[in-house]
């Protein structure tokens, strides 16, 4: 098999020492995928290994890929990756995927901690209360979109604004505060597990403004994408840079 020398470095960095079935069953297929995904890929972007693997991490649950999710787990603990954060990256895909679908991850996670020796339940990251969760949420969407949620509160027909509450007190008030990850690398997440559902880009849209807004630049967001193309494919990966590019105009080149 002709695997570059920088993938199976960058390989062996996730899976030290581990023996591949596929490389004996579909050679073919792993030199490719190897050398575009642990080597021509890897090249690009300003993301660090650690949020690279968080990253993916979301995106596996949004793609309801658990086998390779169980993987990527294995690869992501053993660079470095904190089981607290791995869990709050399977919590904070619960607001955006739906618990259905976050269910698995929770046990296949749970399993393997026990496996490594990790001691479940890990600390709590809770900062809110039933009493406060409302406020804390909406000062935090505020500090992501500013007066936008205002405005979308007041736009709301009566009938719809318990929705709007919803997501300040639930999906800002619950998960976003939680201590673990900070408001950036939430955010960033919630931009990698967006993009990975697909069908979702006026979500998206919001979330690359959101991003922008809190310091995570045009560069680190297709960092993002390029670093998960090899995981969710082309489409999903074209829906978002368009995106991208509505969201945070390319500057046109000089003539």
């Amino acid at each position: 098999m002709n695997i570059s020398e920088t993938a199976n470095k960058n390989h062996e960095e996730l899976f030290p020492k581990y023996k591949s079935i596929l490389k004996e069953t579909d050679p073919e297929l792993i030199e490719v995928f190897d050398n575009f995904a642990f080597d021509e890929v890897l090249a690009y972007g300003n993301l660090d290994t650690h949020t690279r693997l968080m990253m993916i991490l979301g995106s596996m649950i949004a793609s309801q890929a658990l086998g390779e999710y169980k993987v990527m787990l294995t690869g992501a603990l053993n660079v470095g990756v904190a089981p607290v954060e791995v869990k709050e990256i399977v919590y904070q895909a619960v607001p955006y995927v739906g618990i259905a679908k976050v269910f698995d991850f929770i046990h296949a996670t749970n399993e393997t901690f026990i496996n490594r020796g990790i001691s479940l339940p890990l600390e709590g990251q809770s900062t809110t209360s039933p009493k406060t969760r409302l406020e804390e949420g909406l000062a935090v969407q505020k500090s992501i979109f500013g007066d936008m949620i205002y405005k979308m509160y007041e736009a709301s027909p009566k009938n719809q604004i318990h929705i709007q509450k919803y997501l300040s007190a639930n999906c800002f008030g619950d998960y976003y505060t939680r201590n673990g990850l900070d408001l950036k690398t939430r955010e960033l997440l919630t931009f990698s597990i967006i993009l990975s559902l697909g069908g979702c880009e006026p979500q998206l849209k919001g979330h690359i403004q959101g991003n922008l807004n809190i310091g995570n630049d045009k560069e680190t967001l297709l960092s993002a994408v390029t670093q998960l193309l090899p995981y969710v494919g082309y489409p999903r990966t074209l829906n978002a840079i368009r995106c991208l590019n509505e969201v945070i105009p390319e500057q046109s080149k000089e003539v």
